[in-house]
């Protein structure tokens, strides 16, 4: 076909999508923008990312299902009972594709999941080992939860796992699970370099692993040779996210944006505290390792990893950034899909690459 008639025909698509558009803003209404810049948006569809997977397409539909029927935050037992239902099941469907050795071992005085590949650990990887702190509003997630974040990386990257069983609210408060992790951590100093050590962590457990960072330089321990915080970082959950993401997942729209302080865990602590949010001091941010940071466009948290990317490299730290359009909070927590395949690469290679040999 003719270029020129290529380009009439592209024209015309483009001129009748813009029209289409342009109908639907005009029944739809208007946004109304105050002095500060608030919107009040009129109701209108919002179709799912054309740009996500088949598979991602169906998972959207399940994660909507199971946010319906999820207990409140403040029915904690229920909700330790329903979530370890999902994530035993995201863990055995999980070992089928990515099969792993897992044993209970305490470390430092602190009870943990050893996860191994089936297939042994790489020659490369056996000076290395990678501390994963399970997400759950500090509230659930241990050992199914750990178990989740922890198969796929042991498995695809040859290398040993070890996830936290940090103590959770409401019968423990902040720093708790910071000091947890420390010990884990000392402990594993004795056995690794500090250069050989990774920490990371999906939700809670992203935010988790800021706070430890931030206590490990603090205690002037030398500090690991890479970081992850995946759907939680180092700063408050504020932004456009925060209204906006959370309903493309099926949440009702917020009076005001969720607090990690609003949880048990952080009862008493303060929202200014560097060892609570990081981002509250660029000195302490300057001495981060290099930090992976990953999120999707429908996650309540983007706004805030996108935000502490951008804090960390204002800071000189080597900070990398991915977000997968049409994915919602810890998306790669179901392993079937190809953006949750993309995930684990993604962290795999980051920590093949920046840890120390």
């Amino acid at each position: 076909m003719h270029t020129r008639h290529v380009r009439r025909i592209l024209r015309s698509a483009l001129l009748c999508t813009a029209l289409a558009s342009a109908q639907v803003f005009a029944q739809a209404g208007h946004p109304a923008v105050d002095a500060q810049g608030t919107l009040t948006l009129p109701s209108y569809a919002v179709p799912y990312s054309t740009f996500a997977s088949p598979e991602a397409r169906k998972q959207f539909q399940i994660m909507l299902e199971q946010g319906r029927h999820a207990p409140g935050p403040a029915s904690i037992d229920a909700s330790r009972t329903y979530y370890d239902k999902i994530n035993t099941d995201r863990a055995q469907r999980m070992q089928k594709l990515y099969p792993v050795k897992i044993h209970a071992q305490t470390i430092g005085g602190v009870p943990t999941d050893v996860v191994e590949p089936a297939q042994g650990i790489a020659a490369r990887q056996q000076h290395r080992v990678l501390i994963n702190l399970h997400g759950g509003a500090f509230l659930w997630g241990a050992h199914s939860g750990g178990l989740v974040e922890a198969i796929p990386l042991a498995n695809l990257g040859r290398i040993k796992v070890v996830t936290v069983d940090y103590r959770q609210g409401p019968d423990h408060v902040f720093p708790a699970a910071s000091e947890d992790v420390e010990s884990v951590y000392r402990a594993l100093l004795k056995s690794y370099p500090a250069k050989n050590i990774g920490i990371y962590g999906c939700s809670a457990g992203g935010v988790l692993t800021a706070e430890a960072t931030a206590r490990i330089i603090a205690h002037k321990l030398p500090t690991p040779g890479a970081i992850g915080t995946f759907c939680g970082s180092i700063t408050t959950m504020e932004g456009d996210s925060t209204y906006i993401s959370g309903v493309l997942s099926g949440d009702p729209p917020p009076a005001r944006p969720m607090q990690l302080t609003d949880l048990p865990y952080f009862k008493g602590a303060q929202a200014n505290d560097p060892m609570v949010f990081p981002a509250q001091s660029p000195a302490l941010l300057a001495k981060f390792p290099p930090t992976l940071l990953i999120t999707g466009t429908r996650d309540f948290t983007m706004s805030a990893v996108v935000h502490s990317q951008a804090l960390l490299t204002d800071a000189g730290v080597d900070a990398e950034l991915h977000v997968w359009d049409g994915m919602w909070h810890s998306f790669f927590s179901d392993p079937e899909m190809p953006e949750s395949r993309q995930a684990y690469a993604v962290m795999v290679g980051f920590f093949d690459r920046k840890l120390g040999h």
